[in-house]
């Protein structure tokens, strides 16, 4: 994927016309629109964009690529060719509506876009599942000894996992990447957070220590999605 942006105005015209043309006239021949829609992600050239008044930024920390949210991008050129509940499975539950091995993914979608969906997925989802099994942690042992829950657990679980509070690490984040010092923090810029928090962390971990807090990231991930299996039925 190419490292470069274009923006346009509120218009249905797409910034990668190739692509969306792709999807539309795969679905419309009659080819699953999955297996199209991974093709079409295969064509996408543009690393950020703004379309319709919103900013897509598939590419995190210039190589995690996030491509639901380009799948949500390319799928909203679409309505009504596809099926609606196997969009919202795939875009809010990571759920495949066929199935397929990861080498038929990779294949479909390209080597070099296949390696950055795993830095995100890994960097990203991951973390953030990581994330919030150490707070669970921490609540637990806060409820045994009786302290009740404040602002207290994130600062805890930052220094467990990272060593730093987390108005360090975000000052730290931000002097880094040039950007301007704010109390809040927009959303785009905090999946970029979360991944610099991994690679953050990986870099100062050592080897035991970021497989068994991979495999506790993993770990929730798995819990959450039982939870909504659960919830289904």
């Amino acid at each position: 994927m190419a490292r470069r942006k274009r923006s346009q105005g509120d218009n249905s015209i797409s910034t990668d016309s190739e692509s969306v043309r792709h999807l539309r006239e795969s679905i419309a021949g009659g080819q699953h629109w999955f297996t199209a829609l991974l093709e079409s992600i295969a064509l996408w050239t543009l690393s950020e964009e703004t379309y319709k008044d919103r900013t897509y930024r598939y590419l995190v920390g210039g190589e995690a690529f996030d491509w639901l949210l380009l799948s949500e991008r390319l799928l909203s050129e679409v309505k009504g060719l596809v099926p609606q509940e196997e969009v919202i499975d795939l875009l809010f539950h990571a759920r495949l509506p066929v199935q397929m091995t990861d080498e038929e993914f990779k294949e479909l979608i390209g080597a070099s876009k296949y390696s950055a969906q795993l830095n995100y997925f890994y960097g990203v989802t991951v973390e953030e599942a990581l994330v919030l099994a150490v707070e669970g942690e921490v609540r637990k042992e806060q409820v045994a000894r009786g302290i009740s829950e404040g602002e207290e657990l994130g600062e805890e679980v930052c220094q467990r996992l990272y060593g730093a509070s987390r108005h360090e690490l975000l000052t730290r984040f931000r002097k880094e990447k040039g950007y301007a010092r704010g109390r809040s923090i927009q959303f785009h810029e905090l999946k970029e957070f979360t991944y610099w928090l991994f690679k953050f962390r990986v870099n100062n971990s050592d080897k035991a220590r970021i497989a068994s807090d991979t495999a506790k990231g993993l770990k929730e991930l798995e819990r959450q999605r039982k939870n909504r299996h659960k919830n289904r039925e």
